[in-house]
């Protein structure tokens, strides 16, 4: 799975442009997150076919950059997630993003974008 970024202006509707350009070609998100900074909106997505929302959203004009993903079950509780966080730290592995991607039977799956896929996945193995 890839995370796509889009990098777009920071104006009212421009989150609903992005989701509509995706629904009109019947892209579902799984996991989304947007942030404003000044004037930029930065848009962060999974979805099940980034090839074709990366390609409608780039017909859209839209700033497109696609990224490796790994994806992690935890168990439901606290400190989980910074188990993860302290041994990507530890291997001296940035994190560029994280999501929640959903919660079943006392587990959590999140998915992490780190900076080395092949590293994060070595760190988290020991």
């Amino acid at each position: 799975m890839r995370e796509i970024t889009v990098v777009t202006e920071n104006r009212v509707g421009a989150l609903a442009a992005i989701c509509e350009a995706l629904g009109g070609v019947g892209v579902n998100i799984r996991a989304i997150s947007a942030q404003a900074m000044g004037d930029t909106g930065i848009i962060r997505l999974l979805t099940e076919d980034e090839t074709s929302a990366k390609n409608v959203l780039e017909k859209s004009g839209f700033r497109v950059a696609l990224g490796d993903i790994i994806t992690v079950k935890l168990r439901d509780r606290p400190g989980e997630l910074a188990k993860v966080a302290r041994k990507l730290a530890a291997a001296n592995i940035d994190i560029e993003s994280v999501y929640i991607l959903g919660k079943n039977n006392g587990d959590v799956e999140i998915a992490v974008k780190p900076a080395s896929v092949r590293d994060a996945l070595i760190a988290l193995r020991k």
